[in-house]
């Protein structure tokens, strides 16, 4: 009984851990894409799904509209589905100013369990990434 009550708290610990990655992952962008230049953003999100070219610069917008879905979907038999998770979508926007990051925010109903911006997560995924590595070899 005691193995199995630690393999639940395990279990539980590890579930916690991986919610608060992907929902910290993209408040953790905001903060660090500030400065990247436009070139830096675009290689690592790709081409936005929308421009705007504003007196003091310009905003970019990346779009992940298909619904994303927590982790908690319970199937059953003839087609039943409980779903415990949320869905999300995410829109991805960046100011920029002189050609760099000056802020990020992100709109839509991103929130599932894991999170109010899990949803956002595959959109500055790749770009959190470059950060740490840039950080890394600047060591």
């Amino acid at each position: 009984m005691s193995r199995f009550v630690d393999l639940r708290k395990s279990a539980s610990l590890g579930l916690l851990l991986l919610a608060s990655a992907c929902s910290s992952l993209p408040l953790r962008a905001k903060h660090d894409l500030i400065g990247m230049g436009r070139s830096d953003l675009i290689a690592c999100a790709g081409v936005p799904d929308n421009t705007a070219v504003l007196p003091d610069g310009e905003v970019l917008q990346w779009r992940q509209d298909q619904q994303a879905q927590g982790p908690f979907t319970i199937k059953g038999p003839m087609s039943l589905e409980l779903d415990l998770s949320g869905h999300g979508t995410c829109h991805f926007v960046a100011r920029l100013r002189q050609g760099r990051v000056a802020q990020v925010e992100y709109t839509g109903p991103s929130g599932t369990l894991l999170g109010p911006y899990s949803a956002c997560r595959p959109l500055v995924l790749a770009c959190e990434r470059q950060v740490r590595l840039s950080l890394r070899s600047d060591r």
